[in-house]
């Protein structure tokens, strides 16, 4: 083959590739904005003056893999990968984002041990949020069930800021609709011993995605498209959140 022919080759190929990242785009605008209504009151919109900034924390990292999957995967990466997809839709959105981690690895700034290093990152990472003018977080973390290996599907906690739970309940209605279809979950507040929910002063939630210790789930959540999906729901329950939207 010449390289002429190459050079048109590579050049329909990226136009193809175009095309379907345009759909995609489109298609998803479109599942972001679907049922955005002026419903009632923005829970968070009239906080303060600053615009709200999305606080999307990826748990654990670097050497605190946090849950690990039959196959080896630690939850950590798969937290990163849908924590970057749900960023990018929300800037997308219009909302403005910032990622607690952007890499696999842990955000400690001291510590000999890895016990100290974790209570480290976990202290800077409540620093990032209370640092943050008119934040809303949202943590993204894996489950692990080992005991019951049946169990399955997302599911939201909330901490006890005004607006979180109202937040946790409509992302909660979001993944049901996407994600939980005949396995439906309530949102929960969260337990007192989650030490970054129970020290941030902003409204925040705690997505549970899936669970790495259910063997056809640990798959799903492997998987780039699934993980997409995932942070569409979350991204939708947030705006439907902000414009007012509850849960019926």
């Amino acid at each position: 083959m010449g390289v002429l022919s190459v050079i048109v080759l590579i050049h329909k190929r990226f136009l193809v590739g175009s095309l379907l990242v345009f759909c995609c785009v489109t298609g998803l605008a479109a599942v972001l904005f679907a049922g955005l209504r002026p419903a009632g009151v923005p829970v968070f919109a009239a906080r303060g003056e600053e615009a709200v900034t999305v606080v999307i924390d990826p748990g654990h990292g670097g050497e605190d893999g946090g849950a690990v999957s039959a196959d080896g995967v630690m939850e950590s990466r798969i937290n990163l990968a849908v924590s970057k997809r749900l960023s990018d839709l929300l800037r997308f959105a219009g909302q403005r984002t910032l990622m607690t981690r952007t890499e696999d690895v842990s955000i400690h700034t001291e510590g000999d041990t890895m016990r100290a290093r974790k209570v480290s990152d976990i202290h800077h990472r409540v620093d990032i949020v209370n640092a943050t003018e008119e934040a809303v977080l949202l943590s993204i973390h894996q489950n692990s069930l080992p005991s019951s290996r049946v169990t399955h599907g997302a599911q939201v906690f909330w901490n006890t800021e005004e607006g979180a739970q109202e937040l946790a309940g409509v992302v909660q209605n979001a993944l049901n609709t996407a994600i939980n279809v005949g396995n439906e979950k309530l949102p929960r507040k969260i337990p007192a011993t989650i030490y970054l929910m129970k020290h941030v002063t902003a409204p925040a939630i705690l997505v549970e995605c899936g669970f790495l210790s259910n063997s056809t789930e640990s798959v799903k959540l492997q998987e780039p498209s699934y993980q997409l999906k995932l942070a569409a729901a979350i991204a939708t329950g947030y705006l439907r959140c902000l414009a007012g939207e509850e849960v019926p």
